[in-house]
């Protein structure tokens, strides 16, 4: 079995391995399968004369004709060298053309497929981890060290240093997808050039949500039992495409915040103290809901939610057809929750 490990990705993507030609990157993140996806067909690419080596394929177009697959993995490249092939998974089933590269894989190819969020058991994601000429590599959403890695090599690349302060409210408004927070954090370089450093006051005058969504504004709203702007925000992260389940994960992080957050309190501290202190630091627009749900909530009663909360993000992952309705259910109960608390 080829599941790449979190830890290996970068590894497993830094070089060519001739014994495994098919790599398969999918998961929620698509912003992070297409950087993952260009950065290997570069590096395939590298040294080749052909400038019509790399040859894009659509998965729709596959599934109808399934043998065109092998056939162009199998191409001699025109000016020599290896074949590179780039696959982008659509709505049809590509199994069987992917089926029959690895049974026959190419000698002188790379294939890279992009896929979307394959659940654990899906065909084609069982299909590559159980083969011993792919790779299959998840990609989901960066974690904090992903992120603050990510703020660190823009911003060393663009020769601005950053401020603490200002590098903490940063990671706290991206993440949500690869491409779209190295669109952000490029705005805020465009933005704070010819300054000595970046600080907070540049990152809350340009950077708004990676993704667009008052994920905040769900998360405080519940937690602070506001049901009619957690609804409402929830419905524009609905609209925009948000899931159901990224909502939830993204709210379950914020239970997990706040609740760190109450044990300082219980422990004697003043809870306007606590949200000064607080690292990475809550913008000050948020603080009024924050303060709220630190006052409404006790920590037993958090840990508690996040049980409620854990089992209906496993829910809306499960059916994903059902998530938006499951999540939205949820979130309404946190909201009476903390509505009675309050």
């Amino acid at each position: 079995m080829v599941a790449v490990k979190a830890a290996e990705v970068d590894a497993a993507l830094s070089r060519i391995d001739p014994l495994r030609p098919v790599v398969l990157l999918f998961g929620p993140d698509s912003g992070l399968v297409r950087e993952r996806a260009a950065a290997y067909l570069r590096r395939a690419e590298a040294g080749a004369d052909d400038p019509f080596g790399r040859v894009k394929l659509d998965g729709d177009d596959i599934a109808g004709t399934p043998g065109r697959l092998v056939e162009e993995a199998s191409t001699i490249a025109l000016f020599g060298g290896r074949r590179v092939v780039s696959l982008r998974v659509g709505s049809r089933n590509v199994v069987p053309a992917v089926e029959a590269l690895l049974a026959a894989p190419p000698a002188e190819a790379v294939v890279v497929i992009e896929a979307g969020d394959l659940k654990k058991g899906a065909p084609l994601r069982a299909l590559c981890e159980a083969s011993p000429r792919a790779l299959a590599i998840a990609c989901y959403a960066d974690g904090e060290r992903d992120i603050a890695r990510l703020i660190d090599t823009m911003t060393q690349e663009a020769g601005i240093a950053i401020d603490r302060d200002a590098r903490a409210e940063l990671a706290g408004l991206i993440g949500g997808d690869r491409m779209a927070s190295r669109g952000e954090i490029a705005k805020l370089l465009l933005y704070a050039a010819g300054e000595p450093r970046i600080t907070s006051a540049h990152v809350r005058a340009i950077v708004g949500d990676a993704s667009s969504l008052a994920l905040d504004e769900i998360a405080d709203s519940a937690l602070a039992g506001a049901a009619a702007p957690m609804a409402e925000a929830y419905a524009k992260a609905m609209a925009e495409g948000m899931r159901g389940d990224v909502v939830l994960g993204s709210v379950q992080r914020a239970l997990q915040g706040l609740h760190q957050l109450r044990l300082q309190v219980e422990a004697g501290t003043p809870p306007d103290r606590v949200i000064e202190s607080a690292r990475p630091a809550i913008h000050f627009r948020r603080k009024p809901l924050v303060e709220k749900a630190l006052r409404s909530w006790s920590a037993a009663r958090l840990l508690a939610a996040l049980l409620t909360l854990d089992d209906a993000l496993l829910a809306a992952r499960r059916h994903a057809g059902l998530g938006p309705a499951i999540a939205e259910r949820a979130l309404l109960q946190l909201a009476a929750t903390a509505r009675r608390a309050g």
